[in-house]
């Protein structure tokens, strides 16, 4: 991979041979966990403009209709996340000179805050062409990171590395974008909810071009403090309004509920592991060619093209005696260019194998496909691959293997027909299909379910205090574990239309398995699991501990107390945003050293002073916590441990982490003053 300096720049061509399609992704890190930021990109034409504001895409504006730019969405890293976009370069209309690719902040946040800034760009293969490592940021509220322009028939990338203090609006309007006299936080909450029909479900990104939106959807939709404004956005829409699931189903015409809808993917009749294989296969790639929009979405990140998708199952390819039948095979075509992947999928919890896939990706280079997608319940962590291959150095053909979840599957289902949007209702219809398919108890496609052989050695081995540091075992509970969190994330995410990813606190330059290996050595010792996912939009990050000796679970969050409140009444502002909270909600004070005073709500309801602390310590916050008893088995029955985890979550999510924002939400907003209308 090529490291590249502030303000070089190189011809993608002379890097790869497959650069008609390509990944950019940007990353960084927070020591504290809390960090973020929002991704943009912008099309220029040759005066350094958008040609309109349906140039700029951004968080609910993702993808171009032609299919050149897709907004791919965050993914966890061994230290923080990544955020990666999708460039169909072979797309890109001809009067477009260059692409920006830039980030932002909101709420006072700066890039100088964030550690490890860096930016790569891969080809369709996935391999690494080139990277760009920021080191200089500081008070910049909006940064672009690199740009890939014309030159002649070439395309080339040049490393920035520049910012703007003014955040994204100054940045959008060096190029063209309309903004409105408003505030930038204004402009964050009105265009946050454009497109969106359930804005009250939505995050507010960072700020965005103006749209014509009711002023009631823009305090909705605004980040708790931000003043509002009376006067509406102007200036063009950035994307159409899409069809979404209404939040309500329509009254069921039963007599009662033994009656079930029929469906168009049913389930229940499945009983073999290969008749689930077959029809998931199926019905998963039958809606990919149908909806283009989840088709798109899936292959996207894979180096598809954006074009005509086909999709087939059980095809046959020869393969010395013996020919082979992968699962499914899908081909895109694009100004008579195909891109070909074929398809290896497991169900049930069925591991992969590695001679079918060794198999597949063989077939595929000396067939010239671009790649071989997996498809299992498991979720793939990084520097820890599900099967491993080889791969021949001396073929010029490379062929890049890719794995999916049906976790991932169901996640970008949810997000189109609940928060996104799809082009139409019948393509909405489709996807709810595939949703009720993918859940049901029978099609095999529930995602990550079983923790693994090492569960029940590891877990015996702490209650007996004989585990000891180095045993591989522990290390393998550990990526378990991960990728179940990792799937907690995926499913919440999809259910919220929220941005919900695993925090790591990883030292700078670490790489993965050395990470899980003092996670497997301290779970040796304390006997504990830990965790701690961050959620858009919420007042903290989301904490679970899963503690294997005493076969307890803890969900918990800690918030910060206002600045500048006396003790007693952030203890009494805390209490009332609880009303609606579960009784047996533990509710501790944070003090500088040592603990505070701890108790249940139910008890600290008509005693709120309880809370304060006895010595006279500066109370810094509250934790809030909820405690559940720990399923035993390693899998997702229902007594099993990943089915806890999943109800202890939901649980303090609904009950604690709603409630707490909705109320806090309320509660703003009814204390900000009226402010005049503006004219004109």
């Amino acid at each position: 991979m090529r490291e590249m300096a502030k303000g070089s720049n190189v011809g993608l061509a002379a890097l790869s041979d497959d650069t008609g399609s390509v990944v950019v992704s940007l990353r960084w890190s927070s020591a504290a966990g809390d960090g973020d930021a929002d991704v943009s990109v912008l099309l220029l034409d040759g005066n350094g403009k958008v040609r309109s504001d349906a140039d700029f895409f951004f968080y609910n504006n993702p993808a171009a209709a032609d299919g050149s730019v897709q907004l791919l969405g965050k993914t966890p890293t061994d230290s923080g996340s990544e955020d990666r976009i999708s460039l169909d370069l072979t797309a890109v209309p001809d009067d477009v000179h260059r692409i920006v690719v830039a980030a932002s902040q909101y709420g006072g946040s700066c890039f100088g805050e964030l550690e490890d800034l860096r930016v790569t760009l891969a080809d369709g293969s996935g391999e690494a062409l080139l990277g760009f490592s920021i080191t200089d940021a500081g008070v910049e509220s909006a940064f672009i990171f690199g740009e890939l322009y014309r030159r002649g028939e070439e395309w080339k990338f040049r490393a920035i590395g520049q910012g703007y203090e003014t955040g994204l609006a100054g940045l959008a309007t060096d190029f063209g974008i309309d903004i409105d006299d408003e505030s930038e936080d204004d402009a964050v909450a009105a265009a946050a909810v454009e497109q969106v029909p359930k804005a009250d479900e939505r995050r507010p990104p960072a700020a965005l071009p103006s749209a014509a939106i009711p002023a009631q959807a823009v305090d909705e939709a605004r980040p708790v403090g931000v003043e509002p404004t009376t006067q509406r956005a102007r200036g063009p829409r950035t994307a159409k309004k899409k069809v979404t699931l209404p939040k309500v189903a329509k009254k069921s015409l039963a007599e009662n509920d033994s009656w079930k809808p029929a469906r168009l993917f049913p389930a229940p009749s499945l009983k073999s592991d290969k008749e689930r294989e077959l029809r998931a296969t199926s019905v998963l790639l039958s809606v990919m060619a149908e909806v283009p929009e989840l088709g798109r979405r899936l292959t996207a990140a894979f180096g598809a093209p954006a074009g005509r998708m086909q999709t087939f199952t059980e095809v046959t390819l020869p393969h010395g005696d013996t020919p082979k039948r992968p699962d499914g095979v899908i081909r895109v075509e694009r100004a008579g260019k195909l891109w070909t992947a074929l398809v290896e999928t497991k169900t049930n919890g069925n591991p992969l194998k590695q001679d079918q896939v060794q198999n597949y990706m063989d077939i595929a280079a000396r067939r010239g496909y671009e790649a071989v997608i997996t498809l299992s319940n498991d979720v793939a962590l990084e520097g820890s691959p599900l099967v491993d291959v080889r791969t021949d150095g001396r073929r010029k053909h490379k062929v890049a293997l890719w794995h999916l979840s049906w976790a991932e599957v169901a996640h970008q289902a949810q997000m189109l027909i609940r928060h996104e949007g799809v082009g139409n209702a019948a393509h909405a219809w489709l996807l709810q299909e595939l949703l009720n398919y993918l859940q049901h108890e029978n099609s095999g496609c529930h995602g990550f379910q079983n923790m693994g052989p090492a569960w029940v050695p590891v877990r015996n081995g702490i209650d007996t205090e004989t585990l000891c540091q180095g045993d591989l075992r522990a290390v393998e509970v550990v990526e378990s574990w991960e990728r179940l969190i990792r799937q907690v994330c995926l499913r919440l995410g999809g259910e919220l239309g929220q941005k919900a990813l695993p925090v790591q606190r990883a030292k700078r330059g670490s790489d993965p398995q050395s990470r899980r290996a003092v996670l497997a050595d301290r779970l040796c010792d304390e006997g504990r699991l830990t965790a701690e996912l961050r959620i858009d939009g919420t007042p903290g990050v989301l904490g679970i501990t899963a503690d294997l000796r005493t076969a307890r679970l803890r969900t918990s969050i800690e918030i910060p107390a206002p600045e500048g409140s006396y003790p007693l009444t952030s203890a009494k502002r805390l209490i009332r945003l609880l009303a609606d909270a579960p009784a047996d909600l533990h509710v501790e004070t944070i003090v500088d050293s040592g603990h505070g005073p701890r108790g249940t709500l139910e008890r600290l309801r008509p005693e709120p002073a309880d809370m304060l602390p006895k010595d006279g310590a500066r109370m810094t916050g509250f934790r809030l916590s909820l405690f559940k008893g720990m399923g035993a088995t390693r899998g997702g029955a229902e007594s099993g441990f990943i089915r806890s985890v999943d109800e202890s979550v939901d649980r303090f999510y609904a009950g604690v982490v709603a409630q707490l924002t909705s109320l806090e939400r309320r509660q703003a907003s009814r204390s900000r003053p009226e402010e005049p209308t503006a004219v004109g």
